[in-house]
């Protein structure tokens, strides 16, 4: 459980500025370089990049008040944070630099903008929004203001507010950023189609090759998966493999098609591929599915628990660190894959306090609700989820189990056919409950 900070004091003494908690001095963390691991450290990117950091380090040694290199170290930061999955280290040394030239200048565009990166990095969604806005003020001319308020809105549920800023961002600046929210709104309202044609353009839009424009070409893939073109999505994966070579997240996109099609041994090297890349839980979770379906236990059991202790660094105790991330949803799902249904519904809970009108954060309370046999709650909550009118077949297919537990079946059995439409579950722990849940053995072949 989150612990909220009710006191902070600044005390200045020598001509430093001594941050405290309630309960203990934080300490001020080491600007350094973490070396990359895996194949990513022997990439010519690594080399250009390293070279440009390290020479960014000794300008802000040399020198306190370089606001530029600090910046720019900032933001190497923050690019690095996304590159490798440190956001552990980078992320706390990015808002330290950050909070340093902010306590200057409270009116830094750069620093300010590179804040609101950051919160949204680690899920502080309020918090963006708040400096979201400041940005947006300094300058109502740039688009990243009105980016960075579209993220925090769509996180905390308030999807007109996201589109109305969305709509000036993309007017401003139709490029990558811009094009990328347009289709994130779109998925979120049920228009995958119209998401996809506008990720196609936030590709079109982007550097061949360059993380972001990866990143928004394996998430096209995504796109088809959850529309049932796998073959589409697969292309996509193996376009994102071919600009960007070894990218994790086309590696797990590939490992996704392979464990739908269960290719369940191909599936396993993609995820492992992916995971000798970068840091990132998602790849330990569908390790974690991989191995339960093929009755690897002890295999399954490692992989969880990793993935439970990467989140678990920085959300336990917030006192900790005042740039902890936020993964209570996250955390909340791993629970309920662990049977601990107690501290799966007490990080759903905690995440529902901070922003109960997003649609996914009612669907994990519903879901671990469902879990606990508490339908008529779930059912309240799916309806949340719901509003959007999202497709996504795994709402579907929750929302459809937990309606005909809470005694709506017509509704129920009609969802669980729209997901079973676009896929199959892999998991035999859902063909099982799908066939409990309705009483017919032959559902899943038949789709309704």
């Amino acid at each position: 459980m989150k612990i909220k900070y009710f006191y902070l004091l600044f005390i200045v003494f020598a001509g430093t500025i001594i941050l405290y908690n309630t309960s203990k001095q934080k300490p001020k963390t080491e600007l350094t370089l973490v070396e990359r691991k895996g194949y990513i450290a022997n990439s010519a990117e690594w080399l250009n990049t390293k070279a440009a950091i390290q020479k960014l380090l000794a300008d802000v040694r040399s020198n306190s008040h370089n606001k530029k290199a600090k910046i720019n170290l900032a933001l190497a930061y923050i690019q690095e944070s996304r590159v490798t999955g440190d956001h552990n280290y980078y992320d706390a040394a990015a808002m330290e630099l950050i909070d340093d030239l902010l306590n200057g200048d409270p009116d830094d565009y750069q620093a300010l903008c590179a804040k609101a990166t950051i919160q949204l990095s680690q899920h502080h969604f309020a918090d963006a929004l708040e400096t979201g806005k400041k940005v947006t003020k300094l300058n109502p001319y740039g688009s990243y203001g009105f980016g960075i308020i579209t993220d925090a809105n769509v996180e905390l549920g308030k999807y007109d507010e996201a589109i109305k800023y969305a709509d000036k961002m993309v007017s401003l600046r139709p490029d990558i950023r811009s094009y990328s929210r347009v289709s994130y709104l779109r998925e979120i309202f049920g228009d995958l189609n119209g998401a996809i044609d506008a990720m196609k353009m936030a590709v079109d839009a982007g550097v061949p090759g360059a993380e972001q424009t990866e990143w928004a070409r394996v998430y096209t893939g995504h796109l088809y998966e959850v529309t049932g073109k796998f073959d589409s999505a697969k292309i996509q994966y193996q376009s994102a493999l071919m600009h960007r070579p070894r990218y994790a997240f086309a590696y797990a996109g590939l490992g996704r098609i392979a464990k739908m099609k269960k290719n369940y041994e191909e599936a396993i090297k993609y995820f492992n591929s992916a995971k000798a890349g970068m840091q990132d839980y998602s790849f330990n979770d569908e390790l974690t599915d991989i191995y339960r379906v093929t009755i690897k236990t002890r295999d399954s059991r490692k992989e969880l628990q990793e993935a439970i202790d990467m989140l678990k660094v920085n959300n336990d105790d917030e006192s900790a660190s005042a740039h902890g991330h936020y993964s209570d949803r996250e955390l909340a799902l791993l629970y309920l894959k662990a049977y601990r249904y107690d501290l799966a519904l007490q990080h759903a809970l905690t995440e529902y306090n901070r922003r109960p009108d997003n649609i996914d954060v009612n669907q994990t309370l519903a879901w671990v609700r469902y879990w606990r046999g508490e339908y008529a709650d779930a059912n309240k909550k799916i309806d949340v989820a719901l509003s959007t009118g999202s497709k996504n077949p795994t709402l579907l297919l929750q929302a459809g189990l937990i309606k005909v537990k809470a005694g709506n079946t017509r509704e129920g059995k009609k969802l669980i056919s729209q997901s079973l439409a676009i896929t199959p579950p892999c998991d035999p722990l859902m063909k099982f409950e799908i066939e409990k849940v309705t009483g017919r053995n032959n559902l899943i072949t038949e789709r309704l």
